[in-house]
């Protein structure tokens, strides 16, 4: 006789133990990955060793001294009427702020004309954060240049080192100091890449001679000073030439021997600028060609205004000789400039004024003569 078995109430008591563990592995493993850190943090990272600094370069030694020497010279000048202080915020920036540096003890400082033309009155502050409103004294729209007037304490005050220009030479080292788009005396640094740039102004004017650096010259870099490696004031950075507005292109500088002549006269004169009242010797002179076709290394003086001062000192016009030669005065040397064409006589009376004497010097046959002339006002 067969017997049939059931199964008794509550079944296999393994199940709940098998379940039981199948859960707390799944807890395991859940609470393991939910403790896995992110890829991209560690909590367990800390600050990299420092590398001591090596001995700095000697040029970069002679930058940090130049810099730190000539900085406070350089001063931040703002058109007044713009009615915005001074900020080091370029988002702030207007286009009537630039640079200048100090010229004397006695709160003389250069700038550029066309700086100071966008505005009637002006602000300058100087490297310690003091503002002082400025009186123009004069300006030589030819040359790009104005001198403003601050008065401020002798002891703030610091006058730029003046250098020479005229031994420059392609390949040399130079700085920039200034304050672009506003930024408080910033230096850049570069090479002279070419001399005897020619560059028209604003005005219309033609300068010569002029410096072109790649040492980055920005918006609000005009008027402050272009340096040597010595740290001397070699031109004033006055222009920018680039196909983007910005100093990625061609900077450029008028030399300091124009700076160093035209200041002074500035001062002397006021408001009197040759740009208003120019001076002239009271002739006119031939070209250069025929100064060349002649074997003359000279201007030579082709007529003389009657009663001028050229008349008045005794200088001859061109005559013809029956005999076909010419008798001519050929002027060599007018104030210390050397003399070869008519552009030079211009630009050796640039710096000038009518009813001031200037010493020249005239070819005359095989004899040299000198003559002081008073110059006359050419209307």
């Amino acid at each position: 006789m067969s017997t049939t078995h059931r199964p008794e109430a509550g079944g296999d008591p393994r199940v709940p133990v098998t379940l039981a563990l199948l859960i707390l592995l799944g807890a395991f493993l859940l609470w393991r990955e939910l403790r896995r850190p992110d890829p991209l943090y560690s909590p367990e990272e800390e600050p990299r060793e420092v590398v001591e600094r090596g001995e700095l370069l000697t040029e970069e030694e002679r930058t940090i001294a130049i810099f730190r020497e000539v900085s406070s010279s350089v001063v931040n000048i703002a058109a007044r009427d713009l009615q915005r202080p001074f900020s080091m915020n370029p988002v702030d920036v207007s286009s009537g702020a630039g640079s200048g540096f100090v010229w004397s003890d006695d709160g003389y400082i250069v700038t550029n004309h066309h700086l100071v033309a966008r505005g009637d009155s002006w602000q300058v502050t100087l490297a310690d954060y003091t503002s002082f409103p400025a009186r123009l004294v004069g300006v030589y729209r030819d040359f790009d240049l104005a001198v403003l007037k601050i008065e401020a304490p002798a002891s703030a005050l610091k006058p730029i080192p003046v250098g020479s220009s005229h031994d420059l030479q392609v390949g040399q080292r130079v700085l920039a100091i200034g304050n672009p788009f506003g930024l408080d005396r910033t230096l850049t640094t570069g090479v002279i890449s070419g001399l005897g740039r020619r560059v028209t102004t604003d005005a219309g004017a033609e300068l010569h001679n002029v410096i072109q650096t790649d040492a980055a010259i920005n918006p609000g870099n005009s008027g402050g000073p272009l340096l040597d490696s010595s740290g001397r004031l070699i031109g004033i950075n006055t222009a920018i030439v680039s196909e983007r507005f910005g100093g990625s292109g061609i900077g450029l500088a008028v030399p300091v021997q124009v700076v160093n002549e035209v200041v002074p006269f500035l001062i002397r004169a006021g408001r009197a600028a040759p740009s208003e009242r120019r001076p002239a010797l009271g002739l006119s002179v031939m070209s250069e060609a025929f100064s060349s076709a002649h074997g003359v290394d000279g201007a030579v003086i082709e007529e003389v205004w009657p009663g001028s001062g050229a008349d008045l000192a005794g200088l001859r016009p061109l005559t013809k000789n029956d005999d076909g030669t010419f008798d001519m005065d050929v002027i060599v040397e007018v104030a210390g400039h050397r003399i070869r064409d008519a552009f030079d006589l211009g630009e050796a009376l640039r710096m000038r004024a009518p009813m001031e004497k200037v010493e020249v010097k005239v070819l005359r046959g095989s004899e040299v003569v000198t003559l002081q002339v008073m110059l006359t006002e050419l209307n």
